[in-house]
């Protein structure tokens, strides 16, 4: 399956928040992100992605088919650095069930480090073993095994 990254646009950040809570609930099952009176899961850097708030970049993407436009995903890139001084981490990404294990997100995941050299750290979904399995698969092989798993994040240069 071929795919592409398509920046998501400020009138389509509502069909990116519905698919950003999904992906949480996903989440809820390993994480500690408990969902509101209102039945919502908080993401209060959400806006941000739209609205330069502060001097960090981030970028929003859909994950795309890349002959149908059929979106399968998305995947949400910041500077936000824990390890490294400076460079790129993935925020969030989700494939839509029906869609995975037939290697779009890998794809996905390759295309976004492509788009973003330097550094790069990756933190799988807390207590989610197939969150850090396909992160370790990915990355260890664009990398060629040069990358390190250290306090639960991936790094890597490129």
């Amino acid at each position: 399956m071929e795919i592409r990254l398509e920046p998501v646009k400020k009138e389509e950040k509502e069909i990116l928040y519905r698919l950003l809570q999904y992906s949480l609930y996903e989440e809820s099952g390993t994480d500690l992100n408990e969902m509101g009176e209102d039945g919502l899961f908080e993401y209060r850097w959400f806006d941000c992605y739209f609205e330069q708030q502060d001097a960090m970049e981030r970028d929003a993407y859909f994950i795309r088919a890349q002959e149908t436009g059929k979106l399968l995903g998305f995947v949400m890139v910041n500077e936000y650095m824990q390890k490294f001084s400076e460079g790129h981490s993935i925020a969030e990404f989700m494939v839509i069930p029906k869609y995975r294990r037939r290697g779009a997100g890998k794809k996905a995941a390759v295309l976004c480090f492509e788009q973003y050299r330097g550094n790069w750290e990756v933190r799988p979904s807390y207590g989610s073993e197939k969150a850090y399995l396909f992160w370790k698969n990915v990355i260890e092989k664009y990398t060629d095994g040069e990358c390190r798993f250290e306090d639960g994040i991936f790094l890597f240069q490129n």
